[in-house]
Protein backbone atom coordinates (compact mmCIF):
# COMPACT_ATOMS: atom_id res chain seq x y z
CA UNK A 1 0.00 0.00 0.00
CA UNK A 2 2.82 2.40 0.74
CA UNK A 3 4.17 1.69 -2.85
CA UNK A 4 1.15 2.37 -3.68
CA UNK A 5 0.66 5.78 -2.03
CA UNK A 6 4.37 6.70 -3.15
CA UNK A 7 3.52 6.05 -6.91
CA UNK A 8 0.67 8.58 -6.69
CA UNK A 9 2.49 11.19 -4.85
CA UNK A 10 5.50 11.16 -7.32
CA UNK A 11 3.09 11.04 -10.03
CA UNK A 12 1.15 14.19 -9.33
CA UNK A 13 3.95 16.03 -8.09
CA UNK A 14 5.95 15.24 -11.46
CA UNK A 15 5.13 15.55 -15.29
CA UNK A 16 3.84 12.07 -16.82
CA UNK A 17 6.33 10.50 -18.78
CA UNK A 18 6.06 8.36 -21.86
CA UNK A 19 7.88 5.10 -20.96
CA UNK A 20 10.93 5.98 -23.19
CA UNK A 21 12.63 4.77 -20.03
CA UNK A 22 11.59 1.43 -20.22
CA UNK A 23 13.40 1.27 -23.76
CA UNK A 24 16.60 2.65 -22.44
CA UNK A 25 16.73 0.20 -20.09
CA UNK A 26 15.91 -2.15 -22.22
CA UNK A 27 18.99 -1.71 -24.40
CA UNK A 28 21.48 -1.53 -22.10
CA UNK A 29 20.28 -4.52 -20.83
CA UNK A 30 20.97 -6.46 -23.86
CA UNK A 31 23.46 -4.28 -25.30
CA UNK A 32 25.65 -7.23 -23.46
CA UNK A 33 23.66 -9.75 -24.63
CA UNK A 34 23.45 -9.27 -28.09
CA UNK A 35 23.85 -12.54 -29.45
CA UNK A 36 20.99 -13.56 -27.61
CA UNK A 37 19.02 -10.78 -29.21
CA UNK A 38 19.64 -12.48 -32.92
CA UNK A 39 18.49 -15.72 -31.98
CA UNK A 40 15.20 -14.97 -33.69
CA UNK A 41 16.56 -13.45 -36.98
CA UNK A 42 18.72 -16.55 -37.60
CA UNK A 43 15.75 -19.14 -37.29
CA UNK A 44 13.33 -17.62 -40.19
CA UNK A 45 17.00 -17.26 -42.54
CA UNK A 46 17.41 -20.87 -41.77
CA UNK A 47 14.23 -21.72 -43.20
CA UNK A 48 14.36 -19.87 -46.00
CA UNK A 49 17.44 -21.34 -47.36
CA UNK A 50 16.45 -24.81 -45.87
CA UNK A 51 12.55 -24.72 -47.55
CA UNK A 52 12.33 -21.41 -49.53
CA UNK A 53 15.75 -22.68 -51.89
CA UNK A 54 15.85 -26.08 -51.25
CA UNK A 55 12.33 -27.74 -52.20
CA UNK A 56 12.14 -24.49 -54.32
CA UNK A 57 14.56 -26.34 -56.54
CA UNK A 58 11.48 -29.37 -56.76
CA UNK A 59 8.12 -26.82 -56.77
CA UNK A 60 7.77 -24.70 -59.32
CA UNK A 61 5.57 -21.97 -57.70
CA UNK A 62 2.42 -20.87 -56.81
CA UNK A 63 -0.25 -18.34 -57.84
CA UNK A 64 -0.60 -15.10 -55.88
CA UNK A 65 -3.73 -13.00 -57.04
CA UNK A 66 -3.01 -14.37 -60.37
CA UNK A 67 0.87 -13.56 -60.28
CA UNK A 68 2.51 -16.82 -61.00
CA UNK A 69 5.93 -16.33 -58.47
CA UNK A 70 8.51 -18.50 -58.15
CA UNK A 71 8.17 -20.81 -54.75
CA UNK A 72 11.16 -19.15 -53.49
CA UNK A 73 9.24 -15.52 -53.42
CA UNK A 74 6.32 -16.94 -52.56
CA UNK A 75 8.11 -18.81 -48.76
CA UNK A 76 10.09 -15.54 -48.15
CA UNK A 77 7.10 -13.40 -47.28
CA UNK A 78 5.97 -15.95 -45.00
CA UNK A 79 9.13 -15.97 -43.36
CA UNK A 80 9.33 -12.32 -43.49
CA UNK A 81 6.09 -12.26 -41.39
CA UNK A 82 7.49 -14.70 -38.92
CA UNK A 83 10.24 -13.25 -38.07
CA UNK A 84 8.27 -9.95 -37.48
CA UNK A 85 6.45 -12.25 -34.64
CA UNK A 86 9.49 -13.30 -33.57
CA UNK A 87 11.13 -10.70 -32.59
CA UNK A 88 8.00 -9.04 -30.73
CA UNK A 89 6.42 -12.33 -28.94
CA UNK A 90 10.34 -12.84 -27.40
CA UNK A 91 10.16 -9.63 -24.56
CA UNK A 92 6.28 -9.40 -24.78
CA UNK A 93 6.33 -12.67 -23.41
CA UNK A 94 9.27 -14.41 -21.46
CA UNK A 95 11.17 -10.66 -21.08
CA UNK A 96 7.81 -9.37 -19.34
CA UNK A 97 7.02 -12.33 -17.35
CA UNK A 98 10.69 -12.33 -15.69
CA UNK A 99 10.30 -8.98 -14.61
CA UNK A 100 6.96 -9.17 -13.62
CA UNK A 101 7.34 -12.08 -11.51
CA UNK A 102 10.76 -12.62 -10.42
CA UNK A 103 12.96 -9.50 -11.13
CA UNK A 104 10.25 -7.52 -9.49
CA UNK A 105 11.41 -4.30 -12.23
CA UNK A 106 7.86 -2.60 -12.42
CA UNK A 107 7.70 -2.36 -8.58
CA UNK A 108 10.43 -0.06 -8.29
CA UNK A 109 9.47 1.22 -12.01
CA UNK A 110 6.20 2.85 -10.16
CA UNK A 111 8.29 4.11 -7.02
CA UNK A 112 9.07 7.11 -10.02
CA UNK A 113 6.29 9.21 -11.73
CA UNK A 114 5.61 6.54 -14.34
CA UNK A 115 2.21 4.66 -14.77
CA UNK A 116 1.30 1.25 -15.71
CA UNK A 117 0.55 2.40 -19.16
CA UNK A 118 3.52 3.77 -19.55
CA UNK A 119 5.30 0.25 -18.39
CA UNK A 120 2.86 -1.31 -21.30
CA UNK A 121 3.72 1.96 -23.92
CA UNK A 122 7.41 1.26 -22.76
CA UNK A 123 7.56 -2.04 -23.12
CA UNK A 124 5.33 -2.48 -26.34
CA UNK A 125 8.39 -0.30 -28.29
CA UNK A 126 10.63 -2.40 -27.56
CA UNK A 127 8.85 -5.38 -28.78
CA UNK A 128 8.49 -2.90 -31.91
CA UNK A 129 11.86 -1.87 -32.40
CA UNK A 130 13.23 -5.55 -32.24
CA UNK A 131 10.72 -7.03 -34.28
CA UNK A 132 11.86 -3.88 -36.53
CA UNK A 133 15.26 -4.32 -36.62
CA UNK A 134 14.27 -8.40 -37.20
CA UNK A 135 12.40 -7.51 -40.42
CA UNK A 136 14.93 -5.29 -41.70
CA UNK A 137 17.88 -7.42 -41.49
CA UNK A 138 15.22 -10.46 -42.92
CA UNK A 139 14.37 -7.99 -45.64
CA UNK A 140 17.62 -7.12 -47.16
CA UNK A 141 18.36 -10.84 -47.26
CA UNK A 142 15.16 -11.31 -49.35
CA UNK A 143 16.73 -8.18 -51.90
CA UNK A 144 20.14 -9.34 -51.96
CA UNK A 145 18.66 -12.93 -53.02
CA UNK A 146 16.53 -11.56 -55.85
CA UNK A 147 12.76 -12.32 -53.81
CA UNK A 148 11.53 -9.28 -54.23
CA UNK A 149 9.33 -9.08 -56.85
CA UNK A 150 7.86 -5.72 -56.54
CA UNK A 151 8.13 -2.11 -55.57
CA UNK A 152 5.37 -2.16 -53.10
CA UNK A 153 8.33 -4.13 -50.83
CA UNK A 154 8.84 -0.72 -49.83
CA UNK A 155 5.87 -1.04 -47.63
CA UNK A 156 6.47 -4.50 -46.73
CA UNK A 157 8.76 -3.06 -43.59
CA UNK A 158 6.21 -0.89 -42.14
CA UNK A 159 3.85 -3.55 -42.78
CA UNK A 160 6.10 -5.68 -40.44
CA UNK A 161 5.27 -2.99 -37.82
CA UNK A 162 1.72 -3.87 -37.92
CA UNK A 163 2.77 -7.39 -37.44
CA UNK A 164 5.17 -6.63 -34.41
CA UNK A 165 2.47 -4.55 -32.79
CA UNK A 166 -0.36 -7.15 -33.00
CA UNK A 167 1.72 -9.68 -31.75
CA UNK A 168 3.48 -7.54 -29.22
CA UNK A 169 0.37 -6.43 -27.60
CA UNK A 170 -1.02 -10.02 -27.68
CA UNK A 171 1.87 -11.25 -26.25
CA UNK A 172 2.32 -8.76 -23.66
CA UNK A 173 -1.87 -9.34 -22.46
CA UNK A 174 -1.56 -12.72 -22.41
CA UNK A 175 1.46 -13.23 -20.50
CA UNK A 176 -0.08 -10.88 -17.39
CA UNK A 177 -2.23 -14.01 -16.63
CA UNK A 178 0.58 -16.36 -16.59
CA UNK A 179 1.67 -17.74 -12.92
CA UNK A 180 4.60 -20.24 -14.17
CA UNK A 181 7.32 -21.01 -16.64
CA UNK A 182 5.25 -23.86 -17.45
CA UNK A 183 2.23 -21.74 -19.13
CA UNK A 184 4.76 -21.07 -21.58
CA UNK A 185 4.28 -24.01 -23.64
CA UNK A 186 0.62 -22.64 -24.27
CA UNK A 187 2.49 -19.84 -26.50
CA UNK A 188 4.28 -22.78 -28.25
CA UNK A 189 1.33 -24.61 -28.43
CA UNK A 190 -0.35 -21.63 -30.24
CA UNK A 191 2.47 -20.32 -32.65
CA UNK A 192 4.02 -23.68 -33.88
CA UNK A 193 1.11 -24.34 -35.83
CA UNK A 194 0.26 -20.90 -36.74
CA UNK A 195 3.93 -21.07 -38.48
CA UNK A 196 2.93 -24.50 -40.42
CA UNK A 197 -0.06 -23.45 -41.70
CA UNK A 198 -0.85 -19.48 -42.14
CA UNK A 199 -0.13 -19.79 -45.67
CA UNK A 200 3.88 -19.96 -45.28
CA UNK A 201 4.84 -22.62 -46.52
CA UNK A 202 1.48 -23.16 -49.15
CA UNK A 203 -1.40 -21.40 -50.15
CA UNK A 204 -4.53 -21.12 -48.59
CA UNK A 205 -6.27 -22.89 -51.36
CA UNK A 206 -5.28 -26.35 -49.95
CA UNK A 207 -7.64 -26.03 -47.10
CA UNK A 208 -11.64 -26.22 -47.40
CA UNK A 209 -14.47 -24.98 -45.70
CA UNK A 210 -14.09 -24.25 -42.53
CA UNK A 211 -11.02 -25.06 -42.33
CA UNK A 212 -9.97 -22.49 -44.39
CA UNK A 213 -11.97 -19.65 -42.89
CA UNK A 214 -10.46 -20.67 -39.15
CA UNK A 215 -6.85 -20.15 -40.98
CA UNK A 216 -7.77 -17.10 -42.85
CA UNK A 217 -8.56 -15.83 -39.20
CA UNK A 218 -5.18 -16.13 -37.70
CA UNK A 219 -3.35 -13.23 -36.58
CA UNK A 220 -0.30 -14.71 -38.41
CA UNK A 221 -1.89 -15.40 -42.07
CA UNK A 222 -3.05 -11.56 -41.96
CA UNK A 223 0.60 -10.64 -41.41
CA UNK A 224 1.50 -13.03 -44.27
CA UNK A 225 -0.87 -12.06 -46.72
CA UNK A 226 0.34 -8.52 -46.44
CA UNK A 227 3.31 -9.15 -46.48
CA UNK A 228 2.95 -11.23 -49.56
CA UNK A 229 0.57 -9.23 -51.66
CA UNK A 230 3.26 -6.21 -50.90
CA UNK A 231 6.88 -8.24 -52.02
CA UNK A 232 4.84 -9.75 -55.03
CA UNK A 233 3.26 -6.72 -56.29
CA UNK A 234 -0.09 -8.48 -56.25
CA UNK A 235 -1.83 -6.18 -54.09
CA UNK A 236 -5.57 -6.26 -53.22
CA UNK A 237 -7.98 -4.95 -50.99
CA UNK A 238 -7.79 -7.92 -48.73
CA UNK A 239 -4.65 -5.59 -47.67
CA UNK A 240 -6.86 -3.48 -45.69
CA UNK A 241 -8.51 -5.73 -44.38
CA UNK A 242 -5.14 -7.44 -42.82
CA UNK A 243 -4.09 -3.53 -41.74
CA UNK A 244 -6.89 -3.61 -39.61
CA UNK A 245 -7.46 -6.77 -38.17
CA UNK A 246 -3.44 -5.76 -36.96
CA UNK A 247 -4.07 -2.68 -35.51
CA UNK A 248 -7.65 -3.66 -33.49
CA UNK A 249 -5.62 -7.26 -32.15
CA UNK A 250 -2.84 -4.92 -31.10
CA UNK A 251 -4.49 -1.95 -29.26
CA UNK A 252 -6.71 -4.61 -27.43
CA UNK A 253 -3.93 -6.53 -26.40
CA UNK A 254 -2.33 -3.25 -25.06
CA UNK A 255 -5.82 -2.33 -23.12
CA UNK A 256 -5.57 -5.31 -21.96
CA UNK A 257 -2.14 -5.68 -20.84
CA UNK A 258 -2.34 -1.99 -18.99
CA UNK A 259 -5.15 -2.51 -17.06
CA UNK A 260 -3.99 -6.25 -15.79
CA UNK A 261 -0.84 -4.10 -14.92
CA UNK A 262 -3.40 -2.04 -12.45
CA UNK A 263 -4.57 -4.92 -10.73
CA UNK A 264 -1.66 -7.02 -10.26
CA UNK A 265 0.59 -4.07 -9.32
CA UNK A 266 -1.65 -1.67 -7.78
CA UNK A 267 -3.40 -4.03 -5.75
Amino acid sequence: MALVTASLVRAAAAPQTTGWEIVRRNFLVYRRDWLVFLTGFLEPVLYLFSIGVGVGRLVEGFDVNGHLVPYAAFVAPGMLAASAMNGAVLDATFGIFFKLRYDKVYEGVLATPMRTLDIARGELTWCLMRSAVYSLGFLLVMAAMGLVESWWAVLAWPATWLIGFAFGGAGMALTTFMKSWQDFEYIGLALVPMFLFSATFFPVTAFDGWLRWLVEATPLYRGVALVRELTTGAVTADSLVSVLYLLVMGAIGVLVASRRFDKLLLS
